[in-house]
């Protein structure tokens, strides 16, 4: 069990069960959240609640950020950088762009604070379960530094050097993504044509067709549950950046290109911004003149 102390800043949706794992797993854990009744739980866990974020960093070893983008991240930074320890290491495991992973590593350099990317993929039952993907850029030492925090909320893989983490989740998104539109149209299509979507899913069970996405989000456009796991205006804004990142390499991508034009829609049209991101099937429910 490490003992460096840690900050965890962000317990939101996917930050509270991460925080949970640690503090549960031993960890001297600091945790500041701009709303702090969300955060307050994880006292009765054993976690030491900061009123402010100053106070949350100041005696860290090791800084998570699970914020709700790279803008944000850059701002906390910003408020707390002249409070960090000497040599501290900054993680940061939000998604963001991969120049913004690399922008947060130059400032933090300046002060002589290390930093790693390392965005996450799982939505909340992986959060809860600690199996979370993290894909991890930054230097390998710094990498095998943290590798014990991240073992305790999932499966650290190193990627690459900065900005490769924020990559590999923009690639991972566009999986998500576009799988979960292939999905929603089996659904409908299963529903409407008179098979079982219940049955359809255990019969792809171990098939080329089968994965996460079609058991958990099959089951949930199914069941009509789009409690939020994983929210339709995050993966907007995901998506937004894998365009950006094509863009910057001159790469077309069709596919992603349509399903955030759906999502787009699906956010702004349809009141769908706080809803699960498997929501995307009453999108297509909608443009086939389906009720949902």
């Amino acid at each position: 069990m490490t003992k460096e102390k840690v900050a965890f800043l962000g317990t939101g949706l996917m930050g509270f069960p991460m925080a949970l794992n640690l503090t549960r797993s031993g960890v001297p854990l600091t945790v500041w959240n701009r709303t702090q009744t969300k955060a307050n739980p994880l006292a009765l866990e054993g976690a030491k609640v900061a009123s402010n974020i100053v106070d949350a960093v100041k005696e860290a070893d090791i800084v998570i950020s699970m914020m709700s983008d790279g803008p944000t991240v850059l701002a906390v930074i910003e408020d707390v950088l002249q409070s960090l320890k000497p040599e501290a290491l900054w993680v940061d495991m939000s998604s963001t762009k991969p120049a913004e992973g690399r922008l947060q590593a130059a400032i933090l350099l300046e002060q002589n604070i290390t930093h790693l990317d390392a965005p996450v993929s799982g939505g909340t039952k992986g959060a809860e379960d600690a199996s979370l993907a993290i894909m991890v850029g930054g230097c390998r030492d710094n990498f095998e530094r943290a590798r014990p925090i991240f073992k305790m909320m999932g499966r650290p893989v190193h990627v690459g050097p900065s900005g490769t983490g924020q990559l590999s989740k923009l690639c991972n998104q566009t999986i998500v993504a576009v799988t979960i539109g292939a999905v929603a149209e089996a659904m409908l299509l299963a529903s409407e044509g008179g098979a079982d979507p219940t049955a359809l899913r255990s019969a792809l069970k171990g098939g080329f067709a089968d994965s996460t996405i079609l058991q958990q989000h099959g089951q949930r456009m199914t069941d009509g549950n789009f409690v939020p796991g994983g929210l339709s205006k995050f993966q907007l804004k995901d998506l937004d950046n894998v365009l950006a990142e094509a863009t910057l390499v001159n790469l077309s991508l069709p596919m992603t290109e349509d399903v955030r034009n759906r999502f787009a829609y699906f956010v702004s049209e349809m009141d769908g911004a706080e809803k699960d991101h498997s929501g995307l099937f009453l999108e297509l429910k909608a443009r086939n003149g389906r009720a949902s």
